[in-house]
C-alpha cells in the first residue's frame, strides 16, 4: 500500500508556492507516494490528517488557526512526517511559536537578498548528504533563529560584505530533528521553484522527505 503524503501551498507568490508544490508532488509520485495537494491552511484542519505519512507545508508569510496549527502539531507529534524548505516552511507563520517549536527555526534575515554563497555539508555519512560535496549557491542567505536539539546535516557561513559584524557566523542550511513521535526535515534552500534545477539541492529535499515520512 503506497505511503499518503498531503502538500499544502500557498501565501506570498514571490516563494513560487504553487510551483514548488507541484514540483514536491512529482518526486514524491516517482517514489510511489499517494499524495493530495491543495492549497491553504485549511488543509490541515482535515480530521484524517494523522493518517498521512508525510505532511509538507509550501505555505509563507501566512497566517493559521489555531485549531489548524494545533490540528497539524497533534499529527505531527503522532508520527506523521513533516518536511519542507525556505520560507514556505521556515516563514509559514510568524506569530506562532508552537510551530516553531516543531519545524526548528524561524527566517529572521537573509543580508544583501540574492547573492552567491557556498554550502558546507556538515555530516557527510548521512543517508540525505551522502555522495553530496560542499557547492556554492546563488540564492537568499537565510539567517535563522535555530533550535539547539536539531541535528544539522549542511551550514553556511555569514561574511560581514552585506551586513556589519556577522562575519564567521556558521549557519544552519539543513538539519533534522524530531518532534514526538514524527520526523521533521528542512532546508533553507529553495527560494524560487527554479532552484529544484541545483541537483545538490533537489535531492537533499527528496532525500529529506521520504527520511522524514512514516515508517
Amino acid at each position: 500500500m503506497p505511503k499518503k503524503a498531503l502538500i499544502a501551498w500557498g501565501g506570498w507568490e514571490g516563494h513560487t508556492p504553487e510551483q514548488s508544490a507541484k514540483i514536491v508532488r512529482t518526486l514524491l509520485e516517482r517514489n510511489g507516494f499517494d499524495v493530495t495537494l491543495g492549497q491553504g491552511t485549511a488543509m490541515f484542519a482535515d480530521p484524517e490528517l494523522a493518517s498521512f505519512d508525510l505532511i509538507v507545508p509550501v505555505i509563507t508569510m501566512s497566517k493559521i488557526e489555531k485549531t489548524e496549527l494545533q490540528n497539524l502539531m497533534h499529527a505531527v507529534r503522532g508520527g506523521s512526517g513533516l518536511g519542507g524548505f525556505h520560507g514556505t516552511m521556515g516563514d509559514s507563520f510568524r506569530n506562532e511559536p508552537d510551530y516553531q517549536f516543531m519545524t526548528g527555526g524561524q527566517w529572521v534575515a537573509h543580508p544583501g537578498n540574492i547573492i552567491d554563497y557556498h554550502v558546507a555539508i556538515t555530516r557527510p555519512d548521512d543517508p540525505i548528504t551522502s555522495g553530496i560535496s560542499d557547492f556554492a549557491y546563488r540564492s537568499e542567505q537565510y539567517y535563522m533563529h535555530v533550535d539547539p536539539s536539531n541535528e544539522v546535516l549542511a551550514t553556511t557561513t555569514f561574511s560581514d560584505t552585506h551586513f556589519p559584524r556577522i562575519g564567521g557566523v556558521v549557519m544552519p542550511v539543513v538539519w533534522k530533528r524530531r518532534y514526538g513521535a514524527g520526523k521533521v526535515f528542512y532546508s533553507s534552500l529553495g527560494h524560487t521553484a527554479d532552484e529544484f534545477a541545483v541537483p545538490e539541492m533537489a535531492l537533499m529535499v527528496e532525500r529529506g522527505l521520504l527520511w522524514a515520512a512514516r515508517g
